[in-house]
């Protein structure tokens, strides 16, 4: 394997009994990039992220991290990395400079130098003010920062981050989001799993998109949405009874089959033609005389990108690992 990739896998599988968890997956993620895989609950992503941080072991492939081999170099491989899995790993019970300072000792640092890294970490995730509070009366957001901050103290050459901001409301996301931003204009080199597509696209320099453990598509978040037909454009009703015309127009006006959403008086419908499609279609609503809530050009979402490519759902990472233990 290269050495210009500071993560690189060839052929991974995981079997847990007869069922199949990863399928064959390949991947290299050049240093000083972010490479994000993408995909719903249970295709496979927590799998690779565990058997990349040595937490699993293959049942068959090869994968090295920072150069190391993951099977046979475990410990070299261990002290290169951080990892922010899912679940936060901080002690609530302690202070969040507490926190820092302990895993520092636990990295072999002397006690002052811990104290140093610990202030300087705590200044970079926004956390200073905080500092003396337990971590247990953190917020969501807060938690994950300290979480993340704490994979750091060690300097790590390589970054691992497990749907690092599933479950946060949507500013706390952003928050994470800007934090994680800082990191690569800094130059780290991260792999980044995550359901969420916004995330990957404005994060990840490459995007890996898997399915039953399978690589199914690759590339960065503008040619993945054109799988899926480019934009969209949804229209909200305020007549409930009209969702038939409106979705008729539509289709005359985009050249696309419209979906209708009767529960949430919406009408959906790819467009090639982005803000002009957009425009186009107002028009013709204001013409034909119907009563619109809302009007919106909007991207896929993951989940239409996902079913476009695979056409199926898929059982969860969980539900595998708990039927075989």
């Amino acid at each position: 394997m290269s050495t210009t990739y500071a993560v690189e896998a060839e052929g991974l599988v995981k079997h847990y009994g007869d069922k199949v968890a990863l399928d064959g997956v390949d991947l290299a993620v050049p240093t000083g990039t972010v490479t994000s895989i993408l995909g719903p609950n249970g295709a496979g992503k927590t799998t690779t992220v565990r058997i990349l941080t040595t937490l699993a072991d293959a049942t068959a492939g090869r994968a090295t991290v920072a150069g190391y081999d993951v099977a046979t170099q475990a410990i070299e491989v261990r002290r290169r990395i951080g990892l922010a899995a899912q679940d936060a790993t901080v002690d609530p019970l302690l202070t969040g400079f507490e926190n820092l300072v302990m895993i520092g000792e636990l990295h072999q640092l002397a006690r002052s130098d811990a104290k140093v890294r610990a202030t300087e970490l705590l200044e970079q995730f926004g956390l200073t003010d905080a500092a003396k509070r337990v971590a247990g009366g953190y917020s969501g957001g807060m938690r994950r920062r300290l979480d993340l901050a704490a994979t750091l103290v060690a300097r790590p050459e390589v970054l691992f981050l497990d749907e690092p901001t599933t479950g946060l409301d949507p500013r706390a996301r952003s928050e994470l989001w800007a934090v994680l931003e800082g990191l690569v204009g800094g130059g780290a080199t991260i792999l980044l799993t995550t359901q969420y597509l916004e995330e990957a696209d404005r994060l990840a320099d490459d995007i890996l998109v898997v399915d039953h453990g399978r690589v199914i598509a690759r590339g960065d978040a503008r040619s993945l949405k054109r799988q899926v037909g480019g934009d969209n454009i949804g229209v909200t009703v305020t007549d409930p009874s009209s969702l038939d015309a409106v979705a008729a127009l539509l289709e005359r006006v985009t050249g696309h089959d419209a979906t209708i959403d009767r529960s949430d008086r919406t009408v959906v419908a790819a467009t090639s033609e982005g803000v002009g499609g957009l425009a186009e279609a107002a028009r013709a609503l204001a013409e034909a005389g119907h009563e619109v809530e809302d009007l919106a050009l909007r991207q896929p979402t993951l989940d239409e990108v996902f079913l476009t490519l695979t056409g199926a759902p898929v059982e969860t990472d969980d539900e595998l690992e708990e039927s075989h233990r």
